[in-house]
């Protein structure tokens, strides 16, 4: 879950809602896989093959699946489970607080885990999913992230595994979306809509 706006809402898909805009390649599907395989190595070397996966949904779901056949490769056995978190309600600015929305299904007690989200952003949502883990009993809780926004942070907390660190652009796609849409796309791109 990153830390942007809710998306805006509606009652019914229309097709013709798309929202548009012109997307400019950030990071090619090439240099997103490069950069896939790099992290499955180093969370392979630094987790051993044993260990528990939360992805926090729904931006992160393209890279947890690329990142999980990439550290299959790599000997890693993982088990695997969601969550989504919100700190949004219907405004563009952070409550601050933040609830869970779904929560994991499986007992964490004990687990080695790899918290994996999209964007880094304010730190609140990581940092809160992270104490909630720990609290219930996990032996380790590492965050990694496809994406680091580091001048936009609120809290103090750092990923320990991050895909690329850019500066505060507003990007679509691997995942991403605007308005539920562009997730779909296999690079990441920055948007206009001028």
């Amino acid at each position: 879950m990153s830390d942007k706006p809710t998306s805006p809402t509606s009652t019914a898909f229309d097709a013709t809602r798309r929202p548009p805009g012109t997307v400019e390649v950030m990071y090619s599907a090439a240099e997103i896989g490069a950069r896939v395989g790099a992290l499955a190595a180093e969370i392979a070397d630094t987790l051993g093959p044993e260990i528990m996966v939360v992805a926090v949904l729904k931006g992160s779901f393209v890279f947890t699946a690329d990142l999980l056949r990439a550290l299959h490769h790599h000997g890693v056995h993982p088990r695997i489970d969601f969550m989504t978190l919100s700190s949004y309600g219907t405004g563009t600015e952070s409550s601050g607080k933040v609830a869970v929305t779904k929560d994991i299904s499986d007992d964490v007690r004990g687990a080695k885990i790899l918290l994996i989200d999209d964007i880094l952003e304010s730190g609140r949502t990581l940092a809160f999913a992270r104490e909630l883990l720990r609290d219930r009993g996990a032996e380790q809780v590492q965050l990694c992230v496809l994406l680091d926004k580091p001048e936009k942070r609120k809290i103090e907390v750092d990923a320990d595994y991050v895909g690329f660190s850019i500066g505060d652009a507003f990007v679509v796609g691997y995942g991403l979306d605007y308005a539920h849409y562009y997730r779909e796309l296999p690079y990441i791109g920055t948007i206009s809509t001028e």
